[in-house]
């Protein structure tokens, strides 16, 4: 499949997501009872469901997404990188952002792919139900409804490292570690997320975070397509791609 990918029709993407809520006690009361019917499905029998609120984040039903970050590959000999990110408070005013963008890509290139890593689990569908719960139109490159498989245009690194096994799970962190490729990982992960955008307020460093998962999410495609790697020199965020 990748024999016929062309890098420069990839863009990569990243999502990061929270809680819709800070806490547990400020959910209204039909979501209180809608998450402790969610988290009776994971929790151990001493925690709460107010405890684990703090996975609610990975779940679409109760969580918002508060930055999508994107990349493209713009030039060869040697390679160079563009990132933009969508974020902000209102959910609704990103993915409205962020969907014109995606439509406007899919109209210039012909062969438009997205890449994400675990996308086909995680980012992608996520993208596409917050949408739905925003009252927004899928952009066509998303809504998978009734396509066959070579009609989707949706790459993921996680996916094409599995080479078919299906039972094994790798991470951004360990599939960039053994390729040499720098770490994401190096100041937050995922785990922080809602800590630092609920407790610091910090968006800025989210949004930063974010872009480093885009980079390295690009990076690892290059390998797999025994491609040259981008050089840090050569990196820019953008207002426009």
């Amino acid at each position: 499949m990748l024999d016929n990918v062309r890098v420069e029709d990839v863009l990569f993407l990243d999502i990061e997501t929270v809680p819709a809520a800070a806490s547990y006690d400020l959910l209204d009361p039909a979501m209180q009872s809608l998450w402790d019917k969610k988290s009776n499905q994971f929790r151990s029998p001493d925690q709460t469901s107010g405890y684990v609120y703090e996975r609610a984040g990975i779940y679409s039903e109760f969580g918002k997404i508060i930055c999508i970050s994107v990349g493209l590959i713009k030039e060869k000999n040697p390679f160079s990188f563009r990132l933009k990110s969508f974020y902000g408070n209102e959910e609704k005013t990103l993915l409205s952002d962020f969907s014109a963008m995606l439509s406007k890509f899919s109209k210039t290139n012909r062969e438009a792919l997205l890449c994400a890593h675990n996308g086909k689990e995680f980012d992608y569908p996520y993208i596409a139900r917050r949408m739905i719960i925003n009252g927004l139109i899928i952009p066509d490159i998303l809504d998978n409804a009734g396509r066959k498989p070579w009609e989707i245009k949706l790459l993921d690194t996680m996916d094409l490292w599995k080479f078919g096994d299906y039972k094994n799970y790798t991470s951004l962190d360990l599939l960039t570690s053994i390729l040499g490729i720098s770490t994401p990982k190096d100041d937050i992960d995922g785990s922080m997320v809602a800590g630092i955008y609920y407790g610091e307020n910090d968006l800025e460093r989210i949004v930063r975070y974010c872009e480093k998962d885009v980079l390295a999410i690009a990076r690892v495609l290059l390998r797999l397509m025994n491609l040259p790697g981008i050089n840090d020199d050569k990196i820019e965020s953008v207002t426009f791609l």
